[in-house]
């Protein structure tokens, strides 16, 4: 079906559109009130639309739609598939799998942690944040467990396990940090209100925080109880410190969020500055993925749809920096999250204004230092990879480098490692471990083909980044494998060589000779630690395999026998021996097997 064909048919209905290229890969994702209108608008007379659009619509193949309710479920449809897919020319948060939040949990106690979660919706836990600053998120962290008595156990604690006695207090309790809920010791109504008082110190509710702890004191002091009042007179300084730090953004105390973009060429540094009963709360930043720099207005929009996807501590106000055509759904959805009003604003003046103009500059200064340190990244790409390049006479440098060995004894317990190198560093979280499945008896030939053909198969399908060059710990024969599975893959364009180990030679696939690199070459040094590194992971899993091959029961190749039933048989017979002597009657009383299991067990151990 061709595209015109296509564009008849789509619906007059609000929802969401995909595009896709020639590889069937989404490139684009969009909402429209009208799909219709709004999918064909690309495609009618070029004018007026800017070059990198022009080649996007030019790299479209096959497009699709999803029709939704409402304009709103298409803003919060379109987010969760742009953070699904990363479309190549769509905005995304570049890294917003690891963004830490603060976790209230609904318990009849609440613990009070951080944690690291996408999704927010599925529990009825209290949540706070994204923080992107670490240090201020540990400082926020700091100064809850010193003004107010948190527990820090992980156990649920309710009327049930009180009464059960199943907890005792810890030293927490002696040195007055907690006040012993787990042996209710405090009530849940009070524990509650300090919980209602964290919940008020993280949304900028000081001065009603500070109000709470100097009506604790003065009871305290009342009823003479005065150590209990130092502790809140300690809280209370600890409380005013931390206020002084907080800068005050406003007049009117409202919750607000200013909200900017930065963006050059395809990188962009989104801000968001938390306004908190008039007073900054904290500056998050994210860094993006942009497809037009100058595409202000659309930067806005999908950066504000993906931020507000992420979290539900919403203010009253949003400003920006400038208008957006879907700002009235944009309320519509931030209300439906927050139960209230939200606004977003484009202020023109006064004191709005300069604080969409501070933040503007702060996105300015964080895009201009994450450019700086592209282009140290750049000039300070190691020298090794650099040499290395000029070595093998690559185009490019390679920056990703993918190395396997084999290992086996005699054929037995033959396994394969693979180690990553990322700019001449290892990267431990990509390597992998390959247990040789189709090679029988000794054949390293064979099982570098299974090897390399097992990897790069599941990289294209799952569509993951190929390396810019495979390193073969072997000689020609090892290397002609792994080339001969990598040209059936159709990736014979992917750099391979092979380094020997006797002379550490290095030999590129179809060339009798070696390469002649200088022994004193930083590439060859940082082939030979690569080369060491793959020999010695590959060692260290064949080892592990070894020892739990030889570590293995007997019994666990009979059908039907698994742990339990192992453990069951030498808790009943000490030794191979009283196994061997027993009857199939005794066997099969004392285990309560059925005599068939009886037989199969007394024949496995009298081979033995």
């Amino acid at each position: 079906m061709d595209i015109q064909q296509k564009l008849s048919q789509i619906p007059k209905s609000p929802g969401v559109y995909f595009f896709r290229d020639g590889k069937g890969e989404i490139i684009y994702i969009g909402k429209a009130k009208i799909l219709r209108n709004r999918v064909r608008s690309y495609f009618n007379s070029p004018t007026g639309k800017d070059p990198k659009t022009l080649v996007m619509v030019k790299n479209i193949a096959d497009m699709e739609w999803l029709v939704v309710r409402s304009e709103v479920e298409a803003l919060l449809t379109e987010a969760n598939l742009i953070k699904e897919h990363k479309p190549r020319y769509n905005v995304f948060l570049k890294d917003d799998k690891t963004f830490p939040y603060i976790r209230i949990t609904n318990e009849p106690y609440p613990r009070v942690e951080i944690i690291r979660q996408k999704n927010l919706t599925k529990d009825d836990h209290n949540y706070f944040g994204p923080y992107t600053d670490s240090g201020y998120l540990r400082e926020i962290l700091r100064v809850i467990h010193k003004i107010f008595p948190l527990r820090t156990c992980t156990y649920y604690i309710d009327d049930n396990t009180i009464e059960a006695g199943k907890i005792k207090i810890c030293l927490d309790y002696h040195i007055k940090r907690c006040d012993g809920p787990c042996e209710g010791l405090v009530p849940e109504k009070d524990y509650g209100e300090m919980i209602k008082q964290i919940k008020g110190f993280l949304r900028g509710r000081n001065m009603e925080i500070k109000g709470y702890l100097q009506e604790q004191m003065d009871l305290a002091s009342e009823h003479q109880k005065y150590e209990d009042a130092v502790r809140y007179r300690d809280q209370l300084n600890a409380v005013t410190q931390f206020t002084r730090k907080q800068k005050k953004a406003s007049q009117d105390f409202k919750d607000r969020d200013v909200l900017v973009v930065s963006a050059e060429n395809s990188y962009g540094v989104g801000v968001v500055m938390r306004i908190r009963n008039g007073h900054i709360m904290g500056r998050e930043k994210f860094n993006l993925k942009v497809h037009d720099s100058g595409a202000h207005a659309k930067n806005i929009s999908q950066f504000m749809l993906q931020y507000y996807s992420s979290t539900i501590d919403l203010p009253e106000e949003v400003l920006v920096e400038c208008n957006f055509d879907e700002i009235i759904e944009y309320e519509k959805w931030l209300k439906g999250i927050r139960k209230k009003r939200v606004q977003i604003l484009v202020p023109e003046r006064g004191e709005k204004r300069k604080l969409v103009e501070i933040s503007k500059r702060n996105a300015d200064l964080l895009l201009g230092e994450l450019r700086l340190k592209q282009a140290k990244r750049k000039e300070l790409l190691t020298k090794p990879v650099l040499q290395l390049q000029e070595d093998l006479g690559m185009e490019v440098a390679p920056r990703r480098i993918e190395a396997f060995d084999n290992s086996n004894i005699q054929g037995s317990n033959p396994v394969a490692g693979m180690v990553s190198f990322v700019d001449g560093k290892p990267r431990k979280s990509e390597y992998r471990k390959f247990h040789i499945k189709t090679v029988k008896g000794i054949d390293d030939f064979a099982s570098m083909h299974e090897v390399v053909d097992r990897r790069y198969k599941r990289q294209l399908e799952e569509k993951n980044p190929l390396p810019d060059l495979i390193l073969i710990d072997g000689g020609k024969g090892q290397l002609s494998a792994a080339k001969s599975a990598l040209d059936a893959l159709g990736l014979g364009y992917v750099p391979v060589i092979g380094l020997a180990k006797r002379l550490e030679e290095v030999f590129k696939p179809g060339m009798s000779e070696p390469q002649n690199i200088a022994k004193t070459s930083a590439g060859l040094h940082l082939l030979r630690a690569i080369r060491d590194e793959v020999h010695r992971f590959a060692i260290t899993f064949h080892r592990k395999a070894r020892k739990k091959d030889m570590t293995k029961s007997i019994f666990e190749e009979i059908p039907g026998m698994g742990k339990k039933r192992i453990q069951k048989l030498w808790k009943e017979f000490k030794s191979l021996e009283t196994i061997q002597n027993a009857s199939l009657i005794e066997l099969r009383e004392k285990t309560g097997f059925s005599m068939k299991l009886c037989e199969a067990i007394q024949k496995c151990s009298s081979l033995k």
